[in-house]
């Protein structure tokens, strides 16, 4: 379900975060330690409950999220350390790079594209 720290791949969690849906939700979880709900970091992006699945299970398979179950929900997680350890100073980079460009970021309760 989630890939081992030394099996992290560069090229796969570039794929992940090269959807700018999937960078919103990185972005999302970057500003919290204790994680969230799918439901809560996808809220009002407009975007249907297939494509939400879609995208976090690319980036769950990408080892960038880590999604525990907790009660009748799913906490997500942003895998932030196993991040920093196969590949230093790229997440940081990315979310730098988000702030500095808040447009390349879909707006909240716009329609995104799919």
């Amino acid at each position: 379900m989630h890939p081992a720290r030394a099996d992290l791949s560069l090229a796969n969690v570039l794929y992940a975060l090269g959807d700018p849906i999937r960078l919103k939700v990185v972005t999302e979880l970057a500003a919290t330690e204790e994680g969230d709900s799918c439901q809560h970091i996808v809220a009002g992006m407009n975007v249907a409950k297939a494509t939400q699945s879609h995208h976090f299970k690319v980036l769950r398979e990408a080892g960038v999220l880590r999604m525990e179950p907790q009660g009748r929900r799913l906490l997500v997680r942003l895998r932030r350390d196993d991040l920093e350890a196969r590949f230093p100073g790229l997440l940081d980079a990315i979310l730098h790079s988000c702030q500095k460009n808040p447009e390349i970021l879909p707006l909240t309760n716009e329609k995104a594209p799919v």
